[in-house]
């Protein structure tokens, strides 16, 4: 690989910001194509009334609470890696932070958005904030479903300053690069960054204090989610280990799709000499340590639900293991498990493809586990009377997959307008002083470096 040089790293990452090829456009127009068209779908089903998707009792949580489990899940991969990899000062995580984060963002803008989908009269989405009113109706403040608010604006919040901080340093370069209409609009997200020793001291002071924040936010926001379901008197959920069961869940299928997303930039936009393997192996080794700790929460909760042989909690234990949910039952262990553990076991197989390969089939995976939580026990609690089938309808489907194209258009607009790796961090990298030093080089390396 060739030597890395202040310049050649910043020509490389404002590449994309600078160049535009077709390619961008035509991804850009059949994501945003994908996104409308499920924007129609729930445009359709707010007109024609909430019967257009495929809610019937007693299942009234279907596709929409198990996306929104989901993406809040995926939103674990940035914050929380990186905050912690941050904090241990590990210097490979230096090109994975900023891909990492973006997700955190992204992932909780679109979980955020499925109470509201799933609400049949949306225009009154504001009721689910907890603030005095004139109807005189408090929130239940008793209610999961009120932490929820607190937990997701909290940790979005905090995302989005965790995300913001490290990239005021590369919008001043970009600042300095470009000319016109975009020097105007760089210098004003640059917020007057000159690159002196008191902004870095600063900045660095800030970013480690919301790495300290963020994790035990970023950890209460799934076990609050996780709330909503062992808070309930309902057979198969309540239950004293869903907390951290989801809590590793999260972080599990937060790194499948750390590494999808860093495949998918290494291969598109020719990040080869920044996005090493190494970075996907050690990746790899994380997501195999959280497979395991999966396997260890699946098999702890399957195992005493069977040994308490409840009757109820058997109902929903057989229909999952033998009856008409166990093929996603084992397909979802085969995802989880099967797949990702001989390939990310090996070194061999611990390669890029091999970690994409992985990857995909815990994402794949981990949404069966969010369905599987839901659906089988709404359909089947205490009396059989009360059991039914669930059918996801075409709505619920569209909308499901728009999700995932408008994770996708973001993520590539994203790219477009702001370098997806850390410039200043990859050159502070290449000269690992003490702080004083260190801000001499950033200041001279971003600011003074001629393209």
């Amino acid at each position: 690989m060739k030597e890395a040089t202040a310049k050649r790293i910043a020509d490389d990452l404002l590449r994309p910001l600078l160049n535009t090829s077709w390619r961008f456009f035509l991804l850009v127009a059949i994501l945003g194509a994908i996104v409308l068209t499920g924007a129609s779908a729930w445009m359709y089903q707010v007109w024609n009334g909430f019967g257009e998707s495929g809610k019937r009792w007693p299942v009234f949580w279907g596709f929409y609470i198990t996306n929104f489990v989901f993406w809040i899940g995926i939103s674990h991969a940035g914050t929380l890696i990186s905050a912690i990899l941050r904090l241990v000062n590990a210097g490979w995580r230096r090109p994975v932070t900023r891909c990492a984060e973006v997700i955190t963002a992204f992932a909780l803008m679109i979980g955020a958005m499925f109470p509201i989908i799933h609400l049949g009269r949306p225009w009154l989405f504001f009721w689910l904030m907890p603030y005095p009113n004139q109807r005189r109706i408090w929130p239940n403040f008793r209610s999961p479903l009120v932490w929820d608010f607190f937990a997701i604006s909290t940790y979005l919040t905090g995302s989005v300053l965790f995300l913001v901080l490290p990239m005021i340093p590369d919008f001043a370069l970009v600042r300095d690069k470009t000319t016109g209409v975009r020097r105007k609009f760089y210098g004003t997200l640059a917020l007057g960054w000159q690159g002196t020793t008191k902004q870095w001291h600063r900045l660095e002071s800030a970013m480690q204090i919301m790495a300290i924040a963020i994790i035990p936010v970023a950890v209460s926001v799934h076990t609050i989610v996780s709330f909503d379901f062992s808070m309930a008197p309902v057979p198969g959920w309540h239950s004293t280990i869903f907390g951290p069961y989801f809590v590793a869940g999260a972080i599990f299928s937060g790194i499948a799709a750390l590494i999808i997303a860093m495949a998918g930039l290494r291969k598109f936009l020719h990040l080869e000499d920044y996005l090493h393997p190494v970075h996907f192996a050690n990746l790899g080794k994380l997501l195999l340590m959280m497979s395991l700790l999966w396997t260890y929460f699946v098999f702890a909760e399957r195992l005493t639900t069977w040994y308490g042989n409840g009757t109820s909690e058997m109902n929903v234990f057989w229909v999952t293991q033998t009856g008409s949910y166990s093929p996603l039952y084992w397909t979802m262990v085969i995802c989880n498990f099967v797949i990702p553990f001989p390939i990310l076991s090996l070194r061999r197989t611990r390669t890029v493809t091999g970690c994409v390969i992985a990857s995909c089939s815990v994402v794949v995976g981990m949404w069966l586990e969010r369905f599987l939580i839901v659906v089988p026990t709404l359909g089947h609690k205490y009396l059989p009377y009360s059991w039914g089938p669930y059918q996801p309808s075409k709505v619920e489907i569209m909308i499901m997959i728009s999700t995932f194209a408008a994770m996708g258009l973001l993520y590539t607009l994203f790219a477009k307008f702001v370098p997806i790796i850390s410039i200043w961090e990859l050159k502070v990298g290449e000269h690992p002083f003490p702080i004083e030093a260190a801000a001499q080089v950033k200041e001279h390396a971003i600011l003074r470096t001629n393209p």
